[in-house]
Order: structure tokens, then sequence, then C-alpha cells
């Protein structure tokens, strides 16, 4: 994050930043039976037997719908969902499990994640599923999640899950918001569930044995967090990597060396075992691609959410770029916004809402009820000793949306952009959503004369494309690929 809007942040709590807060777990637990992957969009938690522990079923039963409201939603396909299920299957018995199973959710976010939660909830995200190559690959990240259940990670986790009223009190400190809906919040409970390295290098050599056991290659799990690794130091220049799944483990080099150890300890250097990449690229062609076209899309320097049926425009100066749950835009270091929703009861007036407490040092005085395009709306100025802020709220389709304006000094250049930011919020046209497209992984083959180079070119169309192609497919600049296999690209749906 630019450091302009980390500080924007931190000023926001008075000295606590928000920032570190969101941070989530890696891995988390696995545990509780009635195995399925879940299909359906209901952030209701699905019914489970109850585990041996009780107050670890009540943890999972309470946060699942905050994990799935925090991370964008359920992603359904069904290609996917058979795959995963498949997986499942044949770890927990190589786990000697065959009776236990669990709730998997495939989550509609483009970072590179899978943790679980006490209960029998796991979670993987779409991202995850694009980065990986081949079946093994997947079953090392979910025979991973198996493996703190059967070396029993999650009962010293569970001491460390109930510090969550401390966050509660940090966020609602930061915000004055009600922590149970917070994002952040959402998240931090997360960050406080995960387990220690040790465990975490206790899990992949349990996982790698698990997924050799299944018959899968014992080598993916190294293979996939070098492919990790890599996608991550790509994404460094364009988004926050806080929660992917290397945060909150150890140094990256240290892990894929003891997994390569692991993996030839446990069954000799001839690399056998099934990773059926065939199978994989047929389960996830079609799969969405960076941010769901859902939560909305970015289109320069205007936001477009065409399930919510909205539409802004940011300044000249200002980049945008989503990030977690909002849309964030900074103008080099003295300027900052951040746009995202906020429960407000519909009964409750907006200049109440601005006036509630959530936002550190606020004008009463300032606050004015507004309308703009036949919306509802309101308006203040806030003050801490560093940053100066224009607050703004809307009302459109039943819920609240907040604009945050943060400048290290508060010009009329700073004032206006905010006012006219404001006022480009309207409702959607045909025209603004026809400009929407939707990026999607599909899988071409290989033919004779074809290297990574080559192919790579199919993806020259998108930013860093090329670069990208590499990374997806696990390949260098020159490789050479393989007549007849099929590679990942990125295209326009």
């Amino acid at each position: 994050m630019n450091t302009a809007l980390r500080q924007v942040l931190v000023q926001l709590g008075g000295g606590v930043s928000l920032a570190a807060l969101l941070v989530v777990a890696g891995c988390s637990s696995l545990m509780g039976p009635n195995v399925a992957v879940k299909q359906t969009g209901s952030d209701v938690a699905p019914a489970v037997n109850p585990s041996a522990d009780p107050d670890e079923d009540a943890i999972g039963a309470r946060e699942h719908p905050r994990i799935i409201a925090s991370y964008g939603g359920v992603y359904q396909d069904r290609q996917a969902e058979i795959v995963i299920a498949r997986i499942v299957g044949r770890l927990l018995g190589a786990a000697d499990q065959p009776n236990t199973s669990f709730t998997v959710t495939i989550l509609d976010t483009p970072e590179v994640n899978a943790f679980a939660l006490p209960g029998g909830y796991v979670y993987v995200t779409r991202g995850i599923l694009a980065l990986a190559s081949d079946t093994s690959e997947l079953a090392a990240v979910l025979a991973h999640e198996i493996a703190h259940v059967t070396l029993r990670h999650a009962r010293a986790r569970t001491n460390r899950v109930r510090t969550n009223e401390i966050v509660d009190k940090v966020v609602t400190g930061v915000f004055g918001s009600d922590s149970s809906t917070d994002q952040s919040s959402n998240r931090a409970r997360l960050s406080l569930a995960a387990f220690s390295q040790q465990q975490e290098l206790s899990a992949d050599k349990e996982g790698i044995r698990i997924a050799g056991k299944a018959g899968f290659d014992p080598n993916a799990a190294a293979r996939f967090l070098g492919a990790m690794s890599r996608f991550a130091t790509f994404s460094a220049g364009t988004s926050e990597q806080g929660d992917d799944f290397l945060s909150s483990h150890p140094s990256t080099p240290n892990r894929i060396q003891q997994a390569v150890e692991t993996a030839r300890a446990a069954f000799g250097t001839a690399g056998s075992g099934e990773t059926d990449r065939a199978g994989y690229m047929a389960g996830i062609e079609g799969l969405s691609f960076g941010d769901s076209t859902s939560k909305g899309s970015i289109s320069g320097k205007r936001f477009i959410q065409p399930v919510e049926n909205f539409t802004f425009t940011v300044p000249a100066n200002y980049t945008l770029q989503s990030s977690k749950g909002a849309v964030v835009g900074v103008a080099g270091d003295g300027e900052a916004v951040r746009f995202d929703s906020a429960d407000v009861p519909a009964n409750m007036a907006l200049t109440d809402y601005l006036k509630s407490g959530w936002i550190a040092g606020l004008r009463p005085d300032t606050v004015k009820r507004e309308q703009n395009n036949g919306i509802e709306m309101a308006s203040g100025v806030a003050a801490t000793d560093q940053w100066n802020f224009r607050v703004s709220v809307v009302r459109h389709g039943g819920k609240v949306y907040r604009f945050i304006f943060a400048a290290r000094t508060d010009s009329p250049e700073f004032a206006r952009g905010a006012e006219q930011t404001l006022r480009s919020f309207r409702a959607t046209t045909a025209k603004d959503t026809s400009s929407i497209r939707k990026l999607v992984v599909r899988t071409i083959t290989a033919s004779g004369g074809d290297t990574a180079d080559t192919l790579a070119r199919r993806m020259s169309g998108l930013s860093r494309g090329a670069e990208l192609f590499y990374i997806l497919n696990n390949l260098y600049p020159g490789d050479p690929v393989t007549a007849g296999v099929r590679y990942k690209i990125v295209a326009m749906q």
C-alpha cells in the first residue's frame, strides 16, 4: 500500500494502524465431519456434526459467514467443485480419516490463499485454483490443511482465537464501527488464529506424506510453493501481499528446500505419483481471473459496480485499485481516497451517521445534507494532527457507501476533487456496463513449433501479460513446451 494511504489509516485510528490488522492467516485448522464442496451463495454456516471440541465448532460456525463476507462471497464453479471433492476424498482416506469430511468453500477472490476454520470449514480462493497447474498441486495445498487436523494443531490455536475481543476493541478505536460487521475486524480475527512457523513446517511434512500416500506427486508441494513465491513477487507492485498463502509461513526458499527433502526421504527421487494435468486443466477452464466484475470494475479513473448499479469518477491525478473489499486511490504521497460500504440503519439520517463517531476529528458544524443525481448524500470535514479529511456518505439502492478523502493540506484543489467525485456518483447505464470485460482462464494446446515465448505472446494484450503467462504455467522465457499439452492463458470472455 502507498505510504500516504497507510498513514491515512493510521490517523483515522488516532495512532492505531488499520493496515496492520488486515492480515489473514495463510492457513488455519480443519476439523469436522460431512465432506462437501459448498455450492450455494448462502452466507449461513452449513450444518456439521459436532467435533470432539464444541468450542471449536462454535468458532467455525460463528466466523464462517464473516469469512465469506470479507472475501467477496462464494464462487460457484461446478467443474472446480468436482475436482476439489475428488481430491479431498482421496486425501482423507490416505490420512486415515475415511469417515471424516468437511465443507470446502471456494471464495470469490483473486488472492492466492487457502485456510480453514475449526468445525470443518475449509476455504480455497479461485486465485489459488488459477495458479495451480495440475491436480497434485492443489492436493498439496489441501493435504497441508488436513495435516493440521491429524497433528492436532487446532487446540493450540483456539486460545489465540479467543483473543478476538481485543481485536474488536482495536477496530472500534479506529473507526468506531460495529466490529461484528467490519471487514478488517473479520480478517483480524483470523490473523490471531495463525499457526506457528514450526506447526506450518510440520504440516508441510505431514501433508506431503498424505498426498504421496494418496497417489499424488509428492514433489508438487515444493513445485507449487515456488510458483506462489513468483506470483507474490509479480503482484507486489500492484497490490498488497499481506494476505497471501506465504505471508504467515516460514521463508519461502527454506520451506521449498524442506519440502523437496521431505518428498525425497519419503518417496525417493523417482518423482512418481499422479499429477493429472489434463484433468485439472479441464476443471479450471473458464475460471474467473482477477477482480470479480460482480464486485465492480475499474476503468481508468472510473469505478463501475454493475450489480449494485452505480459508478463514480475520481480526479485525474488519482490511480485506482481494488483493495480488500474497498476501492482505494492514491495521488502521489499527499492525497488518498478510500471508498467502501457501511451498515447503516435505514431509518438513520446520513447526517446523523456522519456524526456517530466512526470518523476521528469530525467537525459537526461542517456536516451537511445534499442530493445529487437524485441520490441522497451527506458530507463533512475532519482533521487530525497531520491529515485533513473530506468525508461523504451516499445512500443508494438500500445501501450506504462512504468516500474518505485525505490530504496533508486542505487545499481548494483537494476540496474540489472530493466534491467532484461525490457529484459524479450516479446510477449506471447500459453503456457503462457494456464497457466491462471479464477475464477468465482458458487453456490452449501447444503445437510442435511452440515455445513458452510463442504461447506467452497470446497474452500480450494484457498489462504484463507475457510475464504473467510464465508464472501461471511455472515456465521461464526460452523454456520448451510439450506438443499436445495444455497451458493456461488469461483472456477476455
